[in-house]
Formats: C-alpha cells, sequence, structure tokens
C-alpha cells in the first residue's frame, strides 16, 4: 500500500460509512438519526466531514430527505462492500472464540462436488473436526477468478481453465464424461461414438460458460457444425430429468450419471473423443503460502485421490 493510500485509509471513519449507508437507505438524516440512536447535528456533522475528506460532495440535501451525488452512488457501492466485509470478518473470528481452529474457504465446479467432495471433505471434517470448511460451486472459470482476487483460498476445477493464468496447480482427480440418452434412443446401444455424431440431436446443455458446453462447442466448431441446444439447465439433475422426458442428450461426467442412478430411466455411451477425458486440478496462487488448514486439506484431497477407492470409483 502506497503511503498516499495509507493516509486514504486513516481518513476514513467506519461509523460515518455506516452512518452514511443508513442515511442512504433511509432517505433522511433525521431518519438514519433514529434508527441509529444518534443525534442528528452529529449524523449531518459525520457526513460533512466525510465530504470534506472526500473532496467531493456526497448528497443533495433537500426539505424531503436527501438524494446521493454520482460521487455519493460510488461511495455507497464501496461503503456497503467494506461493511459486508467487516461483517464477515466479525463472523469468522468469533468462530474461534468458539473452538474453531482454522477455515479453508473453497470454490469448486459442480463435476468436483458431485463426484468427490463429498466423500473427502467428510473424511477430513471426521479427522479434523475443528476446522471448518466454507465450500461454494461455481463455474471454472469463476473459480479461478475467486482464487486470483483472494476471495477463495483454494479452487477445485476443470484444468483447462487454469492454463492461461499465472496460478499453481496440483493434480486431483481425472473424470470422463460421456452422452447421456434415453433408454430406446437411436444411439443407446451404441458402445462409443463420436460427439460429432450427437449434433443430429437436440442437446440438453449446462450453463453456457461450463467447461463442459465450452469443450462441447469447441469440438461442434472444430466439426463444422453447431449444437442444437434445446434447453439450459443449473444442474446434473436437472439434465437427467429433461433427457427422460425427451428433451435432447445430454453430456455429463459419467461418475456422476452413476451417482444419480434412478433419476430416469437412461443410459450412458461413451465419448471417443480425446477432449471426453478431463483433469481437474488443486489450484491456489501459491500452495507453500497457505494457511496450514488449507495444506493439510490439499494434502488429505491428494492423498485421497491417490488411495484405492479412486480405482473403485
Amino acid at each position: 500500500m502506497r503511503p498516499t493510500e495509507r493516509s486514504f485509509a486513516r481518513r476514513i471513519d467506519l461509523t460515518s460509512l455506516q452512518l452514511f449507508v443508513a442515511v442512504c437507505e433511509l432517505g433522511s438524516i433525521g431518519r438514519a438519526a433514529e434508527r441509529e440512536f444518534i443525534a442528528a447535528s452529529a449524523v449531518s456533522k459525520r457526513l460533512s466531514d466525510l465530504e470534506a475528506t472526500l473532496e467531493t460532495p456526497l448528497l443533495y440535501r433537500h426539505t424531503r430527505g436527501v438524494k446521493l451525488t454520482p460521487a455519493g452512488e460510488s461511495l455507497l457501492h464501496h461503503a456497503r462492500s467494506v461493511l459486508f466485509s467487516l461483517e464477515k470478518m466479525q463472523a469468522e473470528l468469533s468462530e474461534y472464540a468458539d473452538g474453531v481452529k482454522g477455515h479453508v474457504r473453497i470454490h469448486a465446479n459442480i463435476s468436483a462436488i458431485v463426484q468427490f467432495l463429498p466423500e473427502d471433505l467428510g473424511a477430513f471434517s471426521q479427522q479434523h473436526p475443528q476446522v471448518k470448511i466454507d465450500l461454494e460451486e461455481h463455474l471454472s472459470t469463476e473459480v479461478i477468478r475467486a482464487v486470483q482476487e483472494g476471495a477463495a483460498d483454494l479452487g477445485i476445477c476443470n484444468v483447462g481453465a487454469v492454463a492461461a493464468h499465472e496460478l499453481q496447480a496440483l493434480p486431483y482427480r481425472t473424470d470422463e464424461l460421456v452422452l447421456i440418452v434415453p433408454r430406446g434412443h437411436a444411439l443407446a446401444r451404441r458402445q462409443s461414438l463420436a460427439f460429432e455424431e450427437t449434433l443430429d440431436f437436440d442437446h440438453v446443455g449446462l450453463h453456457a460458460n461450463s467447461s463442459i458446453q465450452l469443450a462441447m462447442r469447441e469440438a461442434a466448431a472444430a466439426a463444422g457444425r453447431t449444437i442444437r441446444l434445446r434447453i439450459h439447465v443449473t444442474g446434473l439433475d436437472a439434465m437427467c430429468r429433461m433427457i427422460h422426458n425427451g428433451l435432447g442428450v445430454g453430456v455429463m461426467p459419467r461418475r456422476a450419471f452413476t451417482l444419480m442412478h434412478g433419476v430416469g430411466d437412461l443410459e450412458c455411451v461413451r465419448l471417443a473423443d480425446a477432449w471426453a477425458t478431463r483433469d481437474i486440478r488443486l489450484v491456489a496462487r501459491d500452495f507453500s503460502t497457505l494457511p496450514l488448514t488449507a495444506r493439510l486439506l490439499v494434502d488429505h484431497l491428494r492423498a485421497r485421490a491417490e488411495g484405492p477407492e479412486t480405482l473403485a470409483a
């Protein structure tokens, strides 16, 4: 942080930010003062001091209340973000007082969450019950961004999304994409097929920016074709139900389909394309600088991936 940035941070008062947000939410200095149990004159003085610090007007004051200036709109956005971060920090720190000995934030794609993480994280939690794990599901591209920006300690996603970024990656799991079709479909009896052969049929797809959907679009473009996408869904169970009801065929990881056995009268067919076998990796800015609890989790996940249960999956 540069000296000018440190000076600015010291001059911004958190109480004034809280009062500013309250005034914006209620549209009145008087109502904000009542809610925050402080004199209206004191609120007005703090807002004036805040404007002087920022060297720009934040509010248009009139007899019926206040209205934000363009600078005020910008400050409101940032003030809410700062106050939310402080609340989150307080919540996390209070957990240490309650006995939590570590905190790991993970962002992972749907393939890792459905196929591997329930068992792997469950086993870790049994061994380390005082370590709290926050897990969020995101697209692989969003996982990468979260790790880059520090919103997540650890990312778990398709390796293709990592290649163009300056992040460290370690092997975790491999998954195989297969074609899901209704039982009795024209392709159901095939042992294996090329993805290009599926392009004559309607498809049920995942989110447009998911790693699976991006790989499918690239494969279709390489064949000089397009995907006849009939519907987008956000989950693999929804995909299975749509396919079962005749809305198209779809592509998903084989193990995910196996784990959801019974969601529809469906068959899976192997895709012969090289891109259908994918690496899922652990991603961090620098594994050596992760907190101890996060490094313990990384070691645990890698050991689980190399264990005998992987072969049985």
